[in-house]
């Protein structure tokens, strides 16, 4: 008796979720975006926002939630409840690079359940117009010359542009300033102006800019030439190689999340980023996204995984540590 009792419970219980997940979304979904608004993942996040919307047949309300290198954001999400109504659209910087570089209240694999893998563009070196570098040996040579005067942006500390900028200098032998920013927007607005000189950014967040003749581009990230600049040289032929970097995009959930959940938001991201319009307006915006087969929450995990294992022993022996 107790054990059909048991049975029955389980059942009872079971068709209480299945219910949940059948009758998901019913009220509006939060999106987090863990940096200042102006920059390109708020703008991706829009792209999808309306197809997603469509076919989850619910309103998605997009919240900018900037600070400490998108940590903010990112452990808001980690903190809510695992019902599918909270995630968040980041990068590689709130869920593999902060777990090394910061004290976090939470851990950026365990806390989070992996949704799907968006897009990637690759990292591109660029100064302000008139500093007086055109290529990237002439960078080198000018920071050779004026040690310690140069100035790099960066978004927050040991984000991408941060260890990218360490790595150049620990390749090139010179060295300059990182200035510390909250967002992409902010950086883009002040290296546009003239406030700092270089950055090691998403080409992306750049590539405008640079086509509008308000930056120069030195170079890409890349092992081989980035089809958005095809006339840009990439870090190997330009004079320092291995200098490789990208900013890929994803979304997460609260752990926990039901799978029936998982899976119902996962195939509305994946019907979305079918969408030729949604395809041509990434394309424009300078990114390229993921093949279908890489759009699971397993992918999503498993390339997680492989970049943290790639990139947390360079930050350890760069000693780069938020305070």
């Amino acid at each position: 008796m107790r054990k059909l009792i048991a049975a029955l419970v389980l059942a009872a219980l079971a068709g209480i979720g299945g219910a949940q997940a059948q009758s998901f979304p019913n009220r509006p979904i939060t999106m987090i975006v863990p940096f200042p608004a102006g920059g390109s993942t708020g703008a991706m996040a829009r792209i999808l926002l309306e197809p997603m919307q469509t076919v989850l047949g619910q309103t998605i309300v997009i919240e900018n939630v900037g600070g400490a290198g998108g940590s903010i954001g990112a452990g808001r999400v980690a903190r809510a409840a695992p019902d599918g109504y909270t995630l968040v659209f980041s990068h590689m910087q709130t869920h593999v690079l902060n777990g090394a570089v910061l004290s976090l209240p939470y851990d950026v694999v365990t806390d989070f359940e992996p949704l799907a893998l968006i897009s990637d563009t690759p990292q591109i070196v660029v100064t302000r117009t008139a500093f007086p570098a055109n290529s990237l040996k002439e960078l080198i040579a000018w920071l050779k010359e004026n040690p310690n005067k140069g100035t790099s942006g960066a978004v927050g500390i040991g984000g991408p542009s941060d260890i990218s900028a360490w790595q150049f200098k620990q390749i090139t032998g010179t060295d300059f300033q990182s200035v510390p920013y909250r967002g992409g927007g902010p950086l883009l607005a002040d290296l546009i102006s003239g406030q700092i000189d270089i950055n090691f950014g998403q080409a992306s967040t750049y590539i405008g800019a640079v086509r509008n003749g308000q930056l120069k581009a030195l170079a890409t990230q890349a092992k081989e030439r980035w089809w958005g600049a095809p006339e840009v040289p990439t870090v190997d032929e330009a004079g320092v190689p291995g200098l490789y970097g990208s900013y890929w995009h994803g979304m997460w959930l609260p752990r926990g999340t039901p799978k029936d959940i998982v899976a119902k938001l996962n195939a509305a991201v994946m019907t979305a980023l079918a969408d030729p319009t949604v395809q041509q307006r990434f394309k424009d915006s300078g990114q390229s996204i993921w093949p279908k087969n890489q759009q699971t929450p397993e992918a999503l995990a498993a390339f997680q995984k492989a970049e943290i294992d790639r990139w947390w022993p360079i930050i350890k022996a760069s000693g780069i540590k938020a305070q």
